[in-house]
């Protein structure tokens, strides 16, 4: 699985000009789901996210994690974190996962995340997705459960 996790101060996510989910601050994050995902996969980033210590405390420091910051999270599943674009001009998604196998590490992994105590958000798997946000930081970090 590839994170890419956004903190923000505000970010939603709209279908057909309708706002289907939507968080202040918090992380906005983009999923990406290998063919080799499982859900060690999602409890290994499930940990690592819930721990992350990218908000500041009372000093100014980047020392507290997305609980004890009161943030929530905005989830949108995105299969083009595995586009290869190794060879031409157009970018090969073969790794990424099918449907079938992505839709329910998704979903585990938003449950798991909620089962940690944090408020989520999603997108619609497989959806025309217009995403904004406002990137506070900017802090923006990658997590790929394949570099563990």
């Amino acid at each position: 699985m590839k994170a890419v996790i956004q903190r923000v101060s505000h970010a939603k996510v709209e279908i057909d000009g309708e706002t289907i989910g939507q968080i202040d601050s918090g992380f906005m994050i983009l999923l990406g789901i290998h063919t080799e995902d499982t859900l060690e996969d999602v409890a290994y980033l499930v940990r690592k996210i819930s721990k992350l210590r990218v908000f500041e405390d009372s000093e100014g420091k980047m020392n507290e994690d997305i609980q004890s910051a009161g943030g929530k999270i905005l989830s949108i599943s995105q299969f083009t974190l595995y586009a290869d674009t190794k060879k031409g001009n157009r970018p090969s998604f073969i790794s990424a996962a099918r449907p079938e196998q992505a839709i329910p590490l998704y979903e585990a992994f938003n449950q798991q995340l909620r089962e940690a105590g944090i408020a989520v958000e999603t997108g619609e798997f497989g959806g025309d997705m217009d995403v904004t946000l406002t990137n506070d930081g900017p802090v923006t970090i990658v997590i790929d459960t394949r570099e563990k």
